[in-house]
């Protein structure tokens, strides 16, 4: 083995060649919060998490629905960037909260070639959402099922309903960990449908100890409709006191009032943002 004197004369000499080149790219699930039309004008609108999806128009997996998502430019740009500049691009805005979710690298999950995609969760107010993606489309959750480490999810933009599960196995070694395992998926393009299952429990597990989930609340809000939001993530219903209790250091009461809508005139509150 030849003995080099330095890095610079090391690096110059150096063959990359020798490792099998990979690609990578960054896929993110954008989730947000819908109002459906409400049948009873006393009550407030029904909420229901959504989630945007594309749906791909050439091969692989043409026809079917994927996340956004985009090559890493490896000269140009770090996996967050690239992740924004994939947000810029299906939404317009530059300002959306991102945080890095999991790393897929399974051995198949392309049929192009071997493709390693760090995935990213995005949250946003879809009032100030406006795709500018032909073939992209919001999709609400409907059901997240689970029974006997079996996911069932159910999505649907009222043209098209998609259903897909996924089995949750636990890793060696590990209490909390899990590897995930597709068992019905015939409509979600490579393994998104692992990204989402992933991405709807991260949301899950923060909203109870982080100030997540203001990051999809317009700046003011009823205390029933911020209740309505924590119960759709949670997948159950919050007896008001055990509500208040979360929410209590994480609002802030102001003088705006909401009215003209059939019922007693609401407190509007908003996020009140930590100084320290």
């Amino acid at each position: 083995m030849k003995e080099y004197n330095s890095e610079e004369e090391f690096l110059k000499d150096y063959d990359s060649s020798i490792f099998d080149k990979l690609s990578m790219t960054s896929d993110i699930i954008v989730i947000s919060i819908s109002s459906k039309d409400k049948s009873d004008y006393r009550r407030t609108d029904k909420k229901m998490m959504s989630i945007l999806l594309s749906k791909r128009n050439d091969y692989p997996y043409k026809g079917k629905w994927c996340l956004p998502g985009g090559f890493l430019n490896p000269k140009t740009e770090t996996l967050e960037e690239c992740a924004r500049r994939v947000l810029k691009r299906e939404t317009n805005l530059s300002d959306i909260y991102l945080e890095q979710l999991y790393t897929f690298d399974g051995l198949n999950r392309d049929p192009r070639m071997r493709i390693v995609s760090t995935s990213f969760i995005a949250l946003v107010d879809k009032n100030r959402l406006k795709s500018r993606v032909e073939y992209a489309s919001w999709f609400d959750v409907i059901s997240v099922n689970e029974k006997n480490n079996i996911v069932e999810i159910t999505l649907s933009n009222e043209e098209e309903t998609i259903i897909f599960s996924i089995k949750k196995e636990l890793r060696k070694g590990s209490t909390d960990r899990y590897n995930f395992i597709t068992k019905k998926n015939d409509k979600i393009a490579f393994d998104h449908d692992k990204v989402i299952l992933a991405g709807i429990e991260r949301l899950k597990n923060k909203i109870n100890y982080t100030d997540i989930v203001f990051n999809m609340m317009p700046e003011y809000f009823t205390l029933g409709e911020l209740q309505q939001v924590y119960e759709v993530i949670l997948g159950k219903k919050l007896l008001d006191p055990a509500f208040r209790r979360i929410i209590a250091n994480k609002v802030e009461k102001t003088d705006k009032m909401k009215t003209g809508e059939g019922h007693r005139p609401s407190y509007l509150f908003r996020y009140k943002k930590n100084e320290n």
